[in-house]
């Protein structure tokens, strides 16, 4: 006659119900909503907000670096950061809203340069030189600018990548809506930019000191002459 089983001997021995016993896996636990009331985020969904646009950033400062400004589509920034190119106009708009955050660039063309072309042609020496000089007058706007020129001076890639986009995004499109030489309009900001660097880095007084209306009413005439209407 056979003895019991060894299963049966084992659920039956007093001496086995000290060891351990292999407790069934906790179903998974709900997520604790967020502030705004939202969970664990569906699979394929991007990351939150934050997370999603400095990933956008990292990728356009690569593609930005490696490309330049005309080489860098909105397709290669997105495939580069692992997003549909939708998210990337979601958050930036366009190509020269992702390069003014990416490049921590101060000035956006789409908000500087219909304050730069309004008002009447006669006057736009005046808004030109206005709005230039406002810009470097604020010191966070500044700072930026100032340290982007010192890298253009040594490094071809910077100067290349601030030279196509202060050309494709700002200079072109003012010659383009006002009828204006690209190389009149190029004049004109080599005159502003020396005259900041003289101002605000070099501090050559009495430059330096001067208020602001005294400086529009400087070079307006000059400026005029080169974008203005004859």
């Amino acid at each position: 006659m056979t003895g019991p089983s060894p299963a049966a001997s084992a659920a039956s021995d007093p001496a086995d119900e000290s060891a351990p016993v292999d407790e069934p896996a906790p179903a998974d636990e709900p997520v604790p909503a967020d502030e705004s009331g939202a969970g664990r985020r569906a699979p394929g969904r991007p990351a939150g907000r934050t997370d999603t646009r400095e990933q956008i950033l990292t990728a356009a400062r690569t593609m930005f670096a490696e490309k330049g400004f005309d080489g860098a589509s909105l397709r290669a920034i997105a495939r580069e950061a692992g997003v549909d190119p939708a998210l990337v106009h979601h958050y930036f708009g366009s190509k020269e809203g992702v390069f003014v955050a990416a490049m921590r660039f101060p000035v956006n063309p789409a908000e500087l340069l219909p304050k730069v072309m309004a008002g009447p042609p006669e006057r736009m020496g005046e808004h030109f030189a206005r709005e230039f000089i406002e810009i470097w007058e604020d010191p966070d706007k500044r700072a930026p600018i100032v340290a982007m020129l010192r890298s253009a001076m040594t490094n071809e890639r910077a100067a290349a990548l601030m030279r196509e986009f202060v050309t494709s995004a700002l200079l072109e499109r003012v010659a383009a809506v006002r009828g204006v030489p690209l190389l009149r309009l190029q004049a004109a900001v080599g005159q502003l930019v020396g005259m900041m660097i003289m101002r605000h880095v070099i501090r050559v007084e009495p430059l330096a000191s001067a208020s602001q209306d005294d400086l529009v009413d400087l070079v307006a005439p000059t400026l005029q002459r080169y974008i203005g209407a004859s």
